[in-house]
């Protein structure tokens, strides 16, 4: 499954980390060197919500992000209870 938010669009993107090494300047040393440069990927913050799309509930996989601006759009919560408990 792609990671991908459905609402925003929000995808992996590139990214380096850099590995370094050496005391700074401001420490004392005499300033840090880059020693290797790898690749990596930042993943966005994806959550599996139930929402309501066209009067039907389903599940999505959105952004933090889009949950907080409020572009998710959650089912109200259940008020009927189920035919045994009401019957006892």
């Amino acid at each position: 499954m792609a990671r991908i938010c459905e609402l925003t669009g929000k995808r992996p993107i590139k990214g380096n980390k850099i590995w370094r090494s050496g005391k700074p300047k401001k420490q004392g040393g005499i300033g840090t060197h880059i020693t290797a440069i790898t690749k990596r990927r930042f993943y966005p913050n994806l959550q599996r919500v139930r929402t309501v799309e066209n009067g039907r509930v389903r599940y999505v996989r959105v952004s933090a992000k889009a949950i907080k601006k409020g572009l998710v759009t959650k089912p109200s919560k259940r008020t009927w209870k189920k035919e045994a408990e009401a019957h006892s």
